[in-house]
């Protein structure tokens, strides 16, 4: 005997699924999840012989509530056993949704660049040791619930990531590769 259901029964799934939202995208022109950083972005110091231009990064889609934005590029490769900070932007105003390549150094206010395991606040290219597998450098954007973190540029990038993880309403992020 065939199971039969109430109309209404059959209604409820419909009901209450949840709406799709779209996810906090990140894309970095001239960079593709997975492909091998340009020397363009490459640092000009310790060796290497890049331009040491931050990169063009886009994002589209932030979570209901976002108040402002969070940047970093972070190298968990290094062999320091903690990885290596190569960038950190912050307090990013919510109406944003890009940075200009070479932007480091150059960001408008409130925005802010902290230190980074360079020891100076903005960006430093990818620069590991000669003859190493090729690094991931790990690009990450995240929508904030606070318009500022209420730091300032020398703050170190561990206490910068500890605040963003604690007020982030999402992220996005891609990996990029580079070796020498």
């Amino acid at each position: 005997m065939p199971l039969t259901l109430p109309r209404a029964l059959l209604a409820l799934p419909l009901a209450v699924l949840p709406c799709a939202t779209l996810a906090l995208e990140l894309d970095a022109p001239g960079l593709r999840d997975g492909g091998p950083i340009p020397m363009a972005h490459v640092n000009a110091t310790m060796g290497c012989t890049g331009l040491n231009i931050s990169p063009a990064l886009t994002w589209t889609n932030p979570p209901a509530g976002t108040q402002s934005f969070a940047v970093s590029i972070h190298d968990p490769d290094a062999p320091t056993g903690s990885g290596w900070w190569h960038w950190v932007v912050f307090d990013i105003p919510a109406t944003t949704r890009a940075l200009a390549a070479g932007e480091s150094g150059h960001l408008s206010a409130p925005a802010l660049e902290s230190r980074t395991d360079f020891g100076t606040p903005g960006y430093g290219g990818p620069c590991p040791p000669q003859g190493a597998a090729p690094h991931r450098y790990i690009i990450r954007i995240h929508a904030l619930d606070v318009p500022t973190l209420g730091l300032d540029a020398e703050a170190m990038p561990a206490l910068v990531g500890y605040l963003v993880n604690a007020h982030s309403l999402g992220s996005a992020s891609l990996t990029a590769l580079y070796g020498r």
